[in-house]
């Protein structure tokens, strides 16, 4: 014979039961939330490098030989944006999200499909090299230096790439004085796609001649291509040699880099011992462009120290309401322009602002 349990342990067995299996759910949703992996990426504020100084390894950012530099003061910090390269967790991505110094973005518009990292990292090592020479043109036309013929971009997989870099003065094509990109092209023509030429170039008051095997031929021509572009630059009659290429990738650094190089071999102080930081890609002509990640290079600049902040006109709609507490931005569209403000803020006059 065998007694029922009183209704006390039958409701309370029930309501463990029921606990238990939440918490095994609970559990499981948590492990879930944990270890499951979604195709975002987190974006935060990344380090701050003073152009004139040295980088993490103690080494010279900027380092000039063949002519006299002067002591400098003051920073001039290029930004950086951090990107996380390894796998995020949902947990992660919706910390990301709610964090007002973090953005959580699509892999794939930092990592495009059918692009391994490796790719990506490579690209944006070529971009900041790039940048890097267009700095130096920019610099070098800044400081009055004339305008001669020379090389504003090389195809990254084009017949010159390894041979020729932006900046370069094209001087002579087997054996042909150049003086202009007409002359150039009319010294081409008798060479087929697949021929080798020689040419003779200027480079950072250095005389250099390279051999180039020639591309295909562009639309509407028979013969041969170098796979560059050409325009009026200037070169500087001195070496500058240029750090970070180890460290940082893609193409934003391009102002600062110029800027750094005009407070070092310039007659005008540009940071009178402010802290200065900023951002934007450079042509050689000098016109700064857009980047992304704007927010989060202002708040890396401002817990850097930086009062002032040096942002491209085009991502003035991005600076707008999310400026930190204490950072002035001012609004530069070109080289000249930023020196100028950077003048008028010594001297306590107005400058643009976003």
């Amino acid at each position: 014979m065998t007694t029922a349990p009183p209704p006390v342990l039958g409701r309370l067995s029930r309501r463990v039961r029921t606990l238990v299996l939440s918490a095994v759910v609970f559990l499981v949703l948590l492990a879930l939330l944990l270890t499951l992996h979604v195709p975002y990426v987190v974006l935060s504020p990344g380090p701050t490098y003073n152009t004139l100084g040295t980088d993490d390894a103690g080494h010279r950012i900027i380092v000039i030989s063949g002519t006299q530099t002067r002591r400098t003061t003051g920073n001039l910090n290029m930004t950086t944006v951090d990107v996380s390269t390894h796998p995020i967790s949902v947990i992660a991505a919706l910390s990301g999200w709610l964090q007002h110094n973090q953005v959580v973005v699509p892999r794939s518009s930092v990592y495009p499909p059918g692009e391994s990292q490796r790719q990506v990292d490579q690209q944006n090592h070529a971009q900041f090299t790039a940048s890097q020479d267009s700095a130096i043109t920019a610099a070098a036309c800044e400081l009055g230096y004339p305008r001669r013929l020379g090389i504003t971009g090389v195809q990254s997989a084009g017949p010159a790439a390894k041979q020729l870099r932006p900046g370069d003065e094209i001087t002579a094509l087997s054996g042909t004085p150049i003086t202009n990109a007409a002359q150039l092209t009319r010294t081409l023509n008798p060479h087929p796609p697949g021929s080798t030429v020689t040419l003779t170039v200027l480079r950072e008051g250095t005389r250099r001649t390279v051999r180039v095997k020639l591309g295909g031929p562009i639309e509407g021509r028979t013969s041969g291509s170098l796979g560059i572009e050409l325009g009026q630059l200037c070169q500087l009659p001195f070496s500058v040699d240029l750090g970070l290429g180890d460290q940082i990738g893609g193409p934003s650094a391009g102002l600062m880099f110029a800027l750094g190089i005009l407070d070092k071999v310039g007659a005008t102080d540009l940071t009178h011992g402010r802290f200065i930081a900023g951002t934007g890609t450079i042509d050689p002509s000098g016109t700064v462009g857009p980047i992304g990640g704007i927010q989060l290079k202002m708040i890396a600049a401002r817990g850097a120290g930086a009062t002032v902040f040096l942002a491209p006109a085009a991502n003035c709609p991005d600076v707008r309401g999310n400026v930190p507490s204490g950072l002035q931005v001012v609004r530069v569209s070109t080289l000249h322009g930023a020196v100028a403000d950077l003048e008028d803020l010594a001297a306590r006059r107005p400058v643009p602002s976003c």
